[in-house]
């Protein structure tokens, strides 16, 4: 069975607003690795529609954009997306897979179909996905920054603490950390 490892930029007081974190090479070459380590991508409709409005245009060379982040366009267009929708049905991207039926049976029958694991990408989701227990893995890009206003993480609450153990932090250049955290069961 594959994991399911939850990632995201985040501030220091959990501000997940994807414009408040620092862009820059060592922060993207975090999120490249972590792509492909994973077989397959996970988010909701509205990270899949805010990434479909951008990095199909930059992989296909139609923006300009610096050459590590053409790659990693180019390995996402490439890269199997499954995407979590009660509104939408049609997902013309490259390799878009809508997730349909009862939420927990369709994603543990993802991670079980998916040996090297599912990277998660969205914030709401992965409340929704943490709630019921399918997460197994967390790799937060923690930001020093405090942003004052939200998205936050894990906003709408949870039913209860959830226990990690600490597998590693590195500290970047930029100031952010990278923290790896796997759920202790």
């Amino acid at each position: 069975m594959g994991r399911l490892t939850f990632s995201i930029n985040v501030t220091l007081d959990g501000c997940v607003d994807h414009q408040e974190g620092i862009a820059d090479d060592e922060t993207h070459a975090f999120f490249t690795r972590l792509m492909d380590e994973a077989e397959a991508m996970l988010w909701g409709r509205v990270t899949y529609e805010m990434m479909e409005g951008h990095w199909p245009a930059v992989a296909r060379g139609d923006v300009q954009a610096p050459p590590a982040l053409r790659e990693w366009a180019v390995k996402l267009d490439v890269k199997p997306k499954y995407v979590v929708s009660s509104t939408r049905k049609h997902f013309p991207w490259t390799h878009s897979h809508p997730i349909t039926g009862d939420l927990r049976t369709a994603i543990q029958k993802l991670k079980d179909a998916t040996p090297d694991g599912v990277l998660l990408g969205s914030g709401k989701l992965a409340a929704e996905l943490d709630r019921l227990d399918l997460i197994d893995e967390y790799q937060l890009l923690v930001h020093p920054r405090i942003a004052g206003h939200g998205p936050t993480l894990y906003g709408s609450g949870l039913p209860g603490t959830r226990r990690l153990e600490l597998i590693s932090a590195k500290p970047l250049r930029c100031g952010a950390v990278a923290m790896h955290y796997r759920r202790a069961r």
